[in-house]
């Protein structure tokens, strides 16, 4: 029967929003809005957010302030999807959370009810930034330490002037002659010796 078994997989498909462009809804005051929030902040300091809770911790209120963060104080009312593209539900009453998530999937609004897989469109994973290169990490909602900790491996293992080089590349590429699939061919070419540069330089560590 095992022979028959389909092996387990992570079927999401990874994306890379413009956040600034959209409008998120965080549903909660409490520390895992205040945690998503951060999180989200973090990555994208440009995102439009707006929060509706109830109450707000004074490190949340001082965060909003400090990200133009819009606040509502008030319970949740699916009045407060409209408009929204992304929402967030983070409150410690099942039920409300369980409601947001009907009410966006009534409007087609993506969903994420924090630590309810179930109720989730999307996860928000572990980010490691440098410059112009981001790296996600999933682990298909099983295991937020496992993603914390490739986050900190790749903060590692990235070197820090990346950047220099994603710049770098992009002006050259510029410069190159000859069709898409030509250009492609050169980068291919010229970021394998870079590659087989770095573990020549590993096998003499």
């Amino acid at each position: 029967m095992d022979s028959y078994k389909m092996e387990e997989r992570n079927n999401l498909y990874p994306v890379f929003l413009k956040v600034k462009n959209l409008s998120v809804l965080i549903v909660g005051g409490g520390n895992v809005a205040e945690e998503k929030l951060t999180f989200l902040l973090k990555s994208s300091p440009d995102a439009k957010v707006t929060m509706v809770s109830p109450m707000f911790r004074e490190k949340t209120i001082a965060l909003a302030e400090k990200f133009c963060v819009t606040r509502v104080t008030d319970i949740y009312n699916k009045k407060y999807l409209e408009g929204r593209h992304i929402v967030v539900a983070t409150t410690d009453i099942p039920e409300v959370n369980i409601q947001v998530w009907k009410d966006c999937r009534a409007q087609a609004k993506l969903v994420n009810v924090a630590d309810n897989p179930p109720y989730c469109d999307f996860y928000m994973g572990g980010i490691v930034s440098k410059g112009n290169v981001k790296v996600a990490i999933s682990t298909n909602g099983k295991s937020p330490t496992t993603a914390k900790r490739l986050r900190q491996f790749f903060e590692e293992v990235i070197p820090e002037n990346v950047d220099d080089l994603v710049k770098n590349l992009n002006e050259y590429r510029k410069t190159i002659k000859g069709d898409f699939e030509e250009k492609v061919e050169t980068l291919n070419e010229f970021t394998k010796g870079l590659i087989g540069k770095k573990e020549v330089e590993n096998d003499q560590d």
